[in-house]
């Protein structure tokens, strides 16, 4: 597909140039037009509507071709609910009527696995509907919200103490991008963290809270951390761009993002949400 386009962009501006020489030829040395303005604007015209139609052909396919995959990740979306429902259902009904403790620790992981993939789903129907530009915002009480992921988060950090402090707070905003930001705070906090199996979550005066007491950063590090591939630490595992896309979303959704660290003692992030 993109070789053929290529090509016919290629030959369309191969075109387009031996058709302006020959033109500039045809005004200028056949009928020795001495009005350079006129033949400016003739010339400008013709190059506009050359740069548009390139554009056209270039975008076009391109374009299409974006939806066909935005089609296709619906589709498959739609496609992958039913096994995964399945499985789940069927895993709650098994183990209803188990009573053998290895059996029941097998459909334990058979279940955080379903817990996991069914999180990713939800991921990617919720980054289809931000790339369809669509407005994804719905009133939620932050203080469930948290407890929602502890409890996912606990599968994965068995080995941390989630200590809670949690008052309700009712916001509007995008509570699947929220969740993707609190998941990212509390793994930095995790990974940072090697020598400390305490996480803090509190939420007070429309604020929320989270503290680890891991390595911390100096000040020249918290100039950076919202630099995309940055890692104060690049012994841990990790892309560098989780706090670019914390940032991001706060800026969007107007919530107010601190960052207040020191060297082995540890980070607090806070998110202030302003009033409905």
């Amino acid at each position: 597909m993109f070789n053929n386009l290529r090509i016919s962009i290629f030959i369309y501006y191969f075109i387009t140039v031996v058709g302006f020489v020959a033109f500039s030829y045809y005004f200028l040395v056949v009928l020795a037009l001495e009005n350079y303005l006129v033949l400016s604007i003739v010339g400008i015209c013709f190059i506009t509507l050359s740069g548009v139609f390139i554009s056209k052909l270039a975008v076009n396919p391109l374009l299409e071709y974006v939806k066909s995959l935005q089609n296709l990740s619906k589709e498959t979306l739609h496609e992958l609910n039913l096994p995964i429902s399945t499985i789940i259902t069927n895993s709650q009904m098994l183990e209803k009527s188990m009573d053998d403790s290895k059996s029941l620790k097998r459909l334990g992981r058979i279940n955080s696995a379903c817990d996991m993939l069914k999180e990713r789903y939800n991921e990617l129907d919720y980054m289809i509907k931000m790339q369809s530009k669509e407005e994804i915002v719905e009133e939620f009480d932050v203080a469930e919200l948290v407890k929602q992921r502890v409890a996912f988060l606990s599968k994965i950090y068995p080995q941390i103490n989630f200590n809670l402090r949690l008052k309700n707070l009712e916001i509007l905003s995008d509570k699947k991008g929220l969740s993707k930001v609190i998941d990212n705070i509390v793994d930095n906090g995790v990974k940072y963290s090697s020598n400390s199996k305490n996480i803090d979550i509190n939420i007070k005066d429309r604020t929320l809270e989270i503290q680890d007491y891991g390595i911390g950063m100096d000040e020249g590090e918290l100039l950076r951390i919202f630099d995309n591939y940055y890692q104060s630490n690049t012994t841990v595992s990790g892309f560098g761009i989780g706090l670019s896309m914390v940032k991001r979303f706060c800026d969007k959704n107007k919530i107010e993002l601190n960052f207040n660290s020191t060297l082995e003692v540890g980070t607090r992030v806070e998110l202030q949400f302003k009033k409905i």
